[in-house]
């Protein structure tokens, strides 16, 4: 393993909610709510990761966004965070992550919020696709990432959604890059001219109108770095246990 990822781990361990969060650098602005899906997951008021609206009653986000005893809400139809109108935000019912979620290797980094009322769709709140069963996305494939992240490493976050395209990286090369601590059959690597920093995480990864992935770890001190791509938890590899908890197929 090598020492960066080591560093990595080291950086996840204590408080995860905080220190675990990864944004948009090198990215443009996004059309405001032409990602009507997107969500801000909230404590105390302030964003905190991101998340995917797959159902009116369920958020998917990652596991490492929250910690016990942590209070989140969720904003729906937002494009600048200082704008967020008080009946978009929503009380959390029920905090579900992954059974086999590991927080000091971030396996299986993958968790469903369920709301105490279900969202009110509109013009800017929707819902986005799931991977269809035995779906998988290829390398080389274009996607998108999105979020209220820092513009660069120990930059500033930014009020308004921003977005960047990237590109999936052959899981060959995420091994080589990673090593043990990309799993191929759980992960996906992206990389492209703009790509995740802080504030970012559980955010989707989107390839064509479908979310693939969850924003989940990355190079912890040079955003979107080309020494060692960021890394998704893969969708397709959690669809069974996705439909048992909403029952969307």
């Amino acid at each position: 393993m090598t020492i960066i990822s080591l560093l990595l781990l080291v950086s996840l361990v204590p408080h995860l909610t905080f220190t675990a969060r990864v944004g948009i650098q090198d990215g443009t602005e996004a059309k405001p709510h032409s990602r009507p899906y997107m969500v801000s997951l909230q404590f105390y008021k302030l964003h905190m990761c991101g998340g995917s609206l797959i159902t009116e009653e369920f958020v998917l986000t990652a596991a490492h966004c929250w910690e016990e005893d942590d209070v989140l809400t969720v904003v729906t139809g937002a494009h600048d965070l200082r704008k967020k109108a008080i009946n978009n935000v929503y009380k959390v019912k029920s905090y579900i992550p992954h059974p086999d979620f590991n927080s000091k290797t971030l396996e299986n980094d993958i968790m469903l919020l369920q709301l105490k009322t279900k969202v009110r769709l509109s013009n800017n709140v929707g819902l986005i696709s799931l991977p269809k069963d035995g779906e998988d996305v290829k390398a080389d494939t274009l996607c998108s990432v999105a979020g209220w992240g820092d513009l660069w490493s120990k930059g500033p976050e930014t009020d308004r959604l921003r977005e960047a395209e990237t590109v999936i990286v052959n899981n060959a090369e995420c091994e080589r890059r990673w090593e043990s601590d990309y799993v191929a059959s759980k992960m996906i690597c992206v990389y492209g001219h703009g790509g995740t920093c802080s504030g970012d995480s559980g955010g989707p990864l989107v390839c064509g109108d479908t979310v693939v992935g969850i924003t989940s770890f990355g190079e912890p001190y040079l955003c979107n770095s080309r020494l060692f791509p960021d890394v998704h938890t893969r969708i397709s590899a959690y669809l069974p246990w996705i439909h048992n908890i909403t029952g969307k197929v």
